[in-house]
Protein backbone atom coordinates (compact mmCIF):
# COMPACT_ATOMS: atom_id res chain seq x y z
CA UNK A 1 0.00 0.00 0.00
CA UNK A 2 1.07 3.63 -1.06
CA UNK A 3 2.01 6.07 1.60
CA UNK A 4 -0.84 8.32 -0.25
CA UNK A 5 -3.50 5.39 0.08
CA UNK A 6 -2.47 5.32 4.01
CA UNK A 7 -2.70 8.62 4.72
CA UNK A 8 -6.35 8.71 3.18
CA UNK A 9 -7.16 6.12 5.20
CA UNK A 10 -5.94 7.58 8.17
CA UNK A 11 -8.16 10.92 7.54
CA UNK A 12 -10.79 8.86 6.91
CA UNK A 13 -10.43 7.33 10.44
CA UNK A 14 -10.06 10.70 12.28
CA UNK A 15 -12.66 12.25 10.36
CA UNK A 16 -15.19 8.93 10.91
CA UNK A 17 -13.89 9.47 14.52
CA UNK A 18 -14.40 12.66 15.19
CA UNK A 19 -17.95 12.37 13.59
CA UNK A 20 -18.90 9.86 15.99
CA UNK A 21 -17.47 11.52 18.97
CA UNK A 22 -19.20 15.09 18.41
CA UNK A 23 -22.56 13.66 17.73
CA UNK A 24 -21.88 11.19 20.97
CA UNK A 25 -21.26 14.78 23.29
CA UNK A 26 -24.34 16.10 21.89
CA UNK A 27 -26.51 13.13 22.85
CA UNK A 28 -24.47 13.09 26.38
CA UNK A 29 -26.11 16.55 27.26
CA UNK A 30 -29.24 15.30 27.67
CA UNK A 31 -27.97 12.91 30.54
CA UNK A 32 -26.47 15.92 32.16
CA UNK A 33 -29.57 18.20 31.98
CA UNK A 34 -31.02 15.63 33.54
CA UNK A 35 -28.92 14.99 36.06
CA UNK A 36 -28.56 18.90 36.71
CA UNK A 37 -32.32 19.01 36.86
CA UNK A 38 -33.62 16.55 39.35
CA UNK A 39 -30.79 15.29 41.37
CA UNK A 40 -29.63 17.20 44.62
CA UNK A 41 -26.81 19.57 43.92
CA UNK A 42 -23.46 18.39 44.68
CA UNK A 43 -20.52 20.81 45.34
CA UNK A 44 -18.00 19.08 42.65
CA UNK A 45 -21.14 18.69 40.70
CA UNK A 46 -21.41 15.07 40.71
CA UNK A 47 -25.56 15.69 40.09
CA UNK A 48 -24.34 16.22 36.56
CA UNK A 49 -21.86 13.68 36.21
CA UNK A 50 -22.61 10.08 34.83
CA UNK A 51 -21.69 6.35 35.80
CA UNK A 52 -20.14 4.10 33.00
CA UNK A 53 -22.43 0.88 32.76
CA UNK A 54 -20.86 -2.39 31.68
CA UNK A 55 -24.39 -3.63 30.79
CA UNK A 56 -25.30 -1.02 28.95
CA UNK A 57 -22.05 -0.11 26.99
CA UNK A 58 -23.10 3.35 27.92
CA UNK A 59 -23.31 5.59 30.25
CA UNK A 60 -26.18 7.02 32.85
CA UNK A 61 -27.06 9.70 34.99
CA UNK A 62 -26.77 9.33 38.59
CA UNK A 63 -29.72 8.02 40.63
CA UNK A 64 -32.95 10.02 40.61
CA UNK A 65 -34.58 11.01 43.79
CA UNK A 66 -37.50 7.19 43.32
CA UNK A 67 -33.89 5.59 42.45
CA UNK A 68 -34.34 5.30 38.30
CA UNK A 69 -31.66 6.87 35.91
CA UNK A 70 -31.53 7.92 32.55
CA UNK A 71 -28.97 6.40 30.00
CA UNK A 72 -27.64 6.39 26.52
CA UNK A 73 -25.87 3.55 24.86
CA UNK A 74 -22.92 4.77 23.21
CA UNK A 75 -22.79 2.02 20.08
CA UNK A 76 -25.97 3.01 18.44
CA UNK A 77 -27.05 6.30 20.86
CA UNK A 78 -29.66 4.74 22.00
CA UNK A 79 -31.51 6.70 25.13
CA UNK A 80 -33.11 4.23 27.44
CA UNK A 81 -34.67 4.29 30.71
CA UNK A 82 -34.17 2.00 33.81
CA UNK A 83 -35.84 1.30 37.01
CA UNK A 84 -34.60 1.27 40.35
CA UNK A 85 -33.59 -2.24 39.56
CA UNK A 86 -31.26 -1.09 36.69
CA UNK A 87 -33.98 -2.90 34.37
CA UNK A 88 -34.01 -1.00 31.29
CA UNK A 89 -37.86 -0.22 30.91
CA UNK A 90 -38.06 1.92 27.62
CA UNK A 91 -35.85 2.97 25.02
CA UNK A 92 -35.37 6.02 22.43
CA UNK A 93 -33.30 5.50 19.43
CA UNK A 94 -31.87 9.14 18.42
CA UNK A 95 -30.72 7.75 15.22
CA UNK A 96 -32.41 10.39 12.70
CA UNK A 97 -34.17 12.33 15.46
CA UNK A 98 -32.95 16.06 16.44
CA UNK A 99 -32.56 17.42 19.62
CA UNK A 100 -36.09 19.18 19.44
CA UNK A 101 -37.75 15.67 18.58
CA UNK A 102 -35.42 14.17 22.09
CA UNK A 103 -36.81 17.06 24.13
CA UNK A 104 -39.96 16.55 23.23
CA UNK A 105 -40.26 12.80 24.00
CA UNK A 106 -38.69 13.97 27.41
CA UNK A 107 -41.32 16.05 28.15
CA UNK A 108 -43.84 13.11 27.61
CA UNK A 109 -41.69 10.56 29.69
CA UNK A 110 -40.84 13.15 32.51
CA UNK A 111 -44.70 14.35 32.67
CA UNK A 112 -44.97 10.49 32.98
CA UNK A 113 -43.54 10.67 36.30
CA UNK A 114 -44.45 13.46 37.85
CA UNK A 115 -41.43 15.13 36.73
CA UNK A 116 -41.28 19.19 35.27
CA UNK A 117 -39.65 18.80 31.86
CA UNK A 118 -39.17 22.46 31.67
CA UNK A 119 -36.05 22.14 34.44
CA UNK A 120 -33.95 20.46 30.86
CA UNK A 121 -34.17 23.13 29.27
CA UNK A 122 -31.85 25.79 31.29
CA UNK A 123 -28.59 26.38 29.29
CA UNK A 124 -25.77 24.58 29.94
CA UNK A 125 -22.54 27.05 31.52
CA UNK A 126 -20.27 26.03 29.26
CA UNK A 127 -19.94 25.37 25.54
CA UNK A 128 -19.13 22.45 23.52
CA UNK A 129 -17.46 21.75 20.04
CA UNK A 130 -19.74 23.37 17.09
CA UNK A 131 -21.73 20.76 14.86
CA UNK A 132 -25.02 20.75 12.38
CA UNK A 133 -26.79 19.00 15.82
CA UNK A 134 -26.71 22.49 16.84
CA UNK A 135 -28.64 24.19 14.14
CA UNK A 136 -31.32 21.38 13.90
CA UNK A 137 -29.63 18.50 12.12
CA UNK A 138 -30.78 14.52 13.26
CA UNK A 139 -28.26 12.19 14.65
CA UNK A 140 -27.10 9.94 12.06
CA UNK A 141 -25.43 6.78 13.25
CA UNK A 142 -25.41 5.44 10.22
CA UNK A 143 -21.74 6.31 9.01
CA UNK A 144 -20.04 5.89 12.40
CA UNK A 145 -22.08 3.09 14.18
CA UNK A 146 -18.26 1.00 14.09
CA UNK A 147 -16.35 4.50 15.81
CA UNK A 148 -19.34 4.66 18.43
CA UNK A 149 -18.52 0.79 19.01
CA UNK A 150 -14.84 2.22 19.59
CA UNK A 151 -15.45 4.81 21.42
CA UNK A 152 -17.48 2.37 23.77
CA UNK A 153 -15.06 0.06 24.29
CA UNK A 154 -12.19 2.91 25.30
CA UNK A 155 -14.89 4.42 28.05
CA UNK A 156 -14.93 0.48 29.17
CA UNK A 157 -11.43 -0.04 29.51
CA UNK A 158 -11.09 3.40 31.29
CA UNK A 159 -13.67 2.93 33.71
CA UNK A 160 -11.88 -0.20 34.95
CA UNK A 161 -8.37 1.11 34.66
CA UNK A 162 -9.32 4.39 36.42
CA UNK A 163 -11.18 2.54 38.73
CA UNK A 164 -8.03 0.87 39.87
CA UNK A 165 -5.79 3.99 40.33
CA UNK A 166 -8.98 5.29 42.51
CA UNK A 167 -8.39 2.26 44.38
CA UNK A 168 -4.93 2.67 45.23
CA UNK A 169 -5.15 6.35 45.78
CA UNK A 170 -8.04 5.28 48.94
CA UNK A 171 -5.31 2.58 49.90
CA UNK A 172 -2.87 5.62 50.50
CA UNK A 173 -5.80 7.43 52.47
CA UNK A 174 -6.03 9.95 49.54
CA UNK A 175 -9.34 11.47 48.87
CA UNK A 176 -10.38 10.48 45.22
CA UNK A 177 -13.78 10.81 43.45
CA UNK A 178 -15.80 8.15 41.85
CA UNK A 179 -14.66 7.35 38.36
CA UNK A 180 -17.70 9.73 36.03
CA UNK A 181 -18.04 10.75 33.09
CA UNK A 182 -18.49 14.06 32.29
CA UNK A 183 -20.94 16.22 29.74
CA UNK A 184 -19.12 19.28 29.63
CA UNK A 185 -15.53 17.72 27.95
CA UNK A 186 -17.19 14.03 27.26
CA UNK A 187 -14.62 12.29 29.17
CA UNK A 188 -13.94 10.33 32.67
CA UNK A 189 -12.09 10.56 35.28
CA UNK A 190 -11.18 10.51 39.19
CA UNK A 191 -10.11 13.33 40.88
CA UNK A 192 -7.24 12.64 43.56
CA UNK A 193 -6.50 15.20 46.09
CA UNK A 194 -3.35 15.38 47.96
CA UNK A 195 -4.52 18.11 50.26
CA UNK A 196 -6.84 17.19 53.11
CA UNK A 197 -9.56 20.07 53.19
CA UNK A 198 -7.75 22.36 50.19
CA UNK A 199 -10.72 21.83 48.16
CA UNK A 200 -10.45 23.07 44.56
CA UNK A 201 -7.64 25.21 45.28
CA UNK A 202 -5.50 22.40 47.04
CA UNK A 203 -3.32 20.02 44.70
CA UNK A 204 -4.76 17.15 43.41
CA UNK A 205 -3.95 14.99 40.29
CA UNK A 206 -6.10 14.47 37.69
CA UNK A 207 -6.49 10.82 36.01
CA UNK A 208 -8.57 10.32 32.86
CA UNK A 209 -9.81 9.44 29.17
CA UNK A 210 -10.67 11.93 26.63
CA UNK A 211 -12.30 10.47 23.01
CA UNK A 212 -10.42 12.55 21.76
CA UNK A 213 -10.11 16.83 20.98
CA UNK A 214 -8.81 19.55 18.96
CA UNK A 215 -5.32 18.30 20.63
CA UNK A 216 -5.11 14.67 19.74
CA UNK A 217 -7.95 13.26 17.28
CA UNK A 218 -8.12 9.98 19.08
CA UNK A 219 -8.90 8.71 22.67
CA UNK A 220 -5.98 9.27 25.03
CA UNK A 221 -5.25 9.11 28.77
CA UNK A 222 -4.42 12.00 30.59
CA UNK A 223 -2.79 12.54 33.91
CA UNK A 224 -2.96 15.90 35.02
CA UNK A 225 -1.36 17.78 38.24
CA UNK A 226 -2.44 20.81 39.73
CA UNK A 227 -1.66 23.19 39.49
CA UNK A 228 0.75 23.18 36.78
CA UNK A 229 3.96 22.88 37.59
CA UNK A 230 6.99 24.31 35.66
CA UNK A 231 7.99 22.17 32.68
CA UNK A 232 11.59 21.32 34.03
CA UNK A 233 9.42 20.11 37.27
CA UNK A 234 8.24 16.94 35.58
CA UNK A 235 9.83 13.73 35.93
CA UNK A 236 10.74 11.84 32.72
CA UNK A 237 8.13 9.03 32.14
CA UNK A 238 9.54 5.46 31.24
CA UNK A 239 6.81 4.26 29.86
CA UNK A 240 7.05 3.37 26.22
CA UNK A 241 3.50 5.00 25.71
CA UNK A 242 3.73 8.03 27.56
CA UNK A 243 4.98 12.12 27.05
CA UNK A 244 4.18 15.08 28.93
CA UNK A 245 2.31 17.49 27.28
CA UNK A 246 2.50 21.00 27.98
CA UNK A 247 0.93 23.60 25.72
CA UNK A 248 -2.38 25.05 26.93
CA UNK A 249 -2.85 22.34 29.77
CA UNK A 250 0.24 20.38 31.74
CA UNK A 251 -0.64 16.16 31.47
CA UNK A 252 0.45 13.42 30.99
CA UNK A 253 -0.45 11.68 27.89
CA UNK A 254 -1.04 8.32 25.88
CA UNK A 255 -2.83 8.40 22.98
CA UNK A 256 -4.75 4.92 21.88
CA UNK A 257 -2.25 4.95 18.69
CA UNK A 258 0.47 3.61 20.56
CA UNK A 259 -1.88 1.81 23.61
CA UNK A 260 -3.16 -0.40 20.01
CA UNK A 261 0.55 -1.20 19.55
CA UNK A 262 1.01 -2.64 22.97
CA UNK A 263 1.75 -6.36 23.22
CA UNK A 264 -0.43 -6.30 26.41
CA UNK A 265 -2.52 -3.23 26.39
CA UNK A 266 -4.61 -3.40 30.01
CA UNK A 267 -0.60 -4.06 31.77
CA UNK A 268 0.51 -2.07 29.92
CA UNK A 269 -2.01 0.99 30.05
CA UNK A 270 -2.01 0.14 34.18
CA UNK A 271 1.40 0.92 34.44
CA UNK A 272 1.35 4.39 32.65
CA UNK A 273 -1.35 5.35 34.93
CA UNK A 274 0.35 4.31 38.18
CA UNK A 275 4.09 6.00 36.48
CA UNK A 276 1.96 8.67 35.43
CA UNK A 277 0.35 8.89 38.99
CA UNK A 278 3.15 8.88 41.15
CA UNK A 279 5.22 11.69 38.51
CA UNK A 280 2.57 13.93 38.83
CA UNK A 281 2.84 13.35 42.25
CA UNK A 282 6.59 14.27 42.65
CA UNK A 283 6.01 17.52 40.78
CA UNK A 284 3.71 18.75 42.86
CA UNK A 285 6.32 18.03 46.05
CA UNK A 286 4.53 15.00 47.47
CA UNK A 287 5.20 11.64 48.11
Amino acid sequence: MSEWNRERIAERQRQGLREARLQAHYAVQWLGRLGGAFIPPQPDYGHTGMSWNDALAGFTTQALPDGSRFGLRIGDLLFVFLNKAGERTESYPMHGRTDREVRQMLGVELGARGLNAAAVDKVAPYEIPAHAIAAGAAYDVGGVSGFLNDLAYWFAEADSALGKIREQALARSLAASPVRGWPHHFDVATLISLDAGGGEHGRSVNAGLSPGDGYYEEPYYYVSPYPYPEPAALPALRSPLGHWHTRDFTAAIAPASKIVMSKNRAAETEAFLNEAVAAATQALGSK
